[in-house]
Formats: C-alpha cells, structure tokens, sequence
C-alpha cells in the first residue's frame, strides 16, 4: 500500500510563517482552508515550485520515489495550462502507445490528438489536462482546486473521474480545496488548514457529522446551507 508521511513541512518568508503542519496520505486526502490557508503552497512544495524568496524545511518519507514521473497535476484551470498553439498530440510527453491508453481511460477518442484546445469542448479540454497528468507512472495526483469554476453537472463528471482513476490506477490523491461538497464522496479523509496550521482533521463522514472547531463548522455550514449531506 502507498503512503507519503509529511513529518514535517515549514514554509517561511521574511522571517513570517506561512506553513507548518505535518500529514500522512495513505488513500484519498483533502486539504480544505479559505483562501490564504496555504492549501496552494502546500501543493507548490510538493512540486518543488515554491519561489527561491520562500524558505523551506521539510522531512517527507514514502514508499515510492517522490519525483517529476511520480507526481501528477491538475490545475485549477485547464485552459491556461494548454498551449492553443500546439496540437493536442505534441503537449504529451510519452509514447503514443500511453497517449492512447490515457485518452480511452478518459473516454476520449484518439482523433483528438491532431486537434488544436481551441477545436475541443470545454469538458474534452479538462479530460485531456488529466490525461497528461496520469500519462506517466505516477503514484500521487495532486489537484488543485479542479472544480471550483465549474457548474454542478461538469464537477460532477470531474469527481467521478477522480473516482474511476483511483480505482484504476491505485494512487495516493491530495485534492485541495475551499469546497467541501466536491469532496464529500471522493475523499476517504479531510485536513482542516487555518493560517497555514492543521486545526482538525479525521474521517470525512466524521468531520462532516460532528466538527469539533468552529472555523471547522463555518466551512460545512457554508458549503452546505442549500444542501443536506447524508452520512
């Protein structure tokens, strides 16, 4: 079974505190805050991303060599992380044997590879961003925040991809978002961010049931205010 133990993780510039925490992932883990928590950060440190001005501690142990191959990534937004200029085939880099294999896994036919992202939909754009990202061996999925701009019929369809990848691949994932309701089925446990610190973190169905904090609570609360969540 996979794991990725962060002992420890600090993040500081100009003498301030940006990040201090330590997690374990061992299936599938979301990192919820409000902006400014650190949740991007944290993925950017785990992407060696991080800008030379910030200062880094970190003491990581895993099962698996944690690299450039290992590690995949879905952005926020597809759309900026695609060259319009660049057919479809050519922003892959791995044999089109794997292209083809990565494409049918997302349901995408392969004649899309001699397609420019301006001659796709909006949904085959962010199907075609994951499948760049799982075109390597990876062992852990790093998405941040892929749902937040979406309406609830395509969030949907991202989620149950998400799903079908975890199955199908057996990878570590670390969703990362301020939207708890896209995570309620997908994620088997929750980390609580505040000010760049773990306040709260558990079981998703517990967290959801019975939040001990109250920044916690506010978060649930103001995901679910039009909604009712079934344990």
């Amino acid at each position: 079974m996979l794991f990725l133990n962060i002992k420890k993780l600090k993040l500081v510039l100009n003498n301030k505190q940006l990040v201090n925490i330590s997690f374990c992932i061992k299936n599938s883990t979301a990192l919820i805050g409000e902006s400014g928590s650190g949740k991007s950060l944290t993925l950017k440190a785990l992407l060696n991303l991080l800008p030379p001005s910030i200062k880094m501690e970190k003491d990581i142990e895993s099962n698996f060599d944690l690299n450039y191959d290992s590690i995949g990534f879905i952005p926020q937004n597809p759309f900026t992380s695609l060259s319009s200029m660049t057919k479809i085939s050519k922003q892959f880099f791995c044999s089109d044997k794997k292209k083809e294999e990565v494409l049918k896994i997302l349901n995408l036919d392969k004649s899309i590879l001699n397609k420019f992202p301006s001659q796709l939909s909006g949904g085959q754009i962010q199907r075609v961003v994951i499948a760049i990202a799982i075109s390597r061996n990876i062992k852990l999925l790093l998405l941040d925040e892929p749902t937040t701009a979406l309406d609830e019929e395509n969030k949907k369809n991202i989620i149950n991809i998400v799903n079908d990848l975890k199955k199908h691949l057996n990878i570590l994932t670390l969703f990362v978002t301020h939207d708890i309701d896209s995570i309620k089925d997908l994620c088997e446990e929750i980390i609580i961010l505040k000010n760049g610190e773990i306040i709260e973190t558990g079981l998703t169905k517990e967290i959801l049931s019975s939040p001990k904090e109250d920044y916690t609570k506010k978060l649930i609360n103001s995901t679910f205010k039009n909604k009712t969540f079934r344990n």
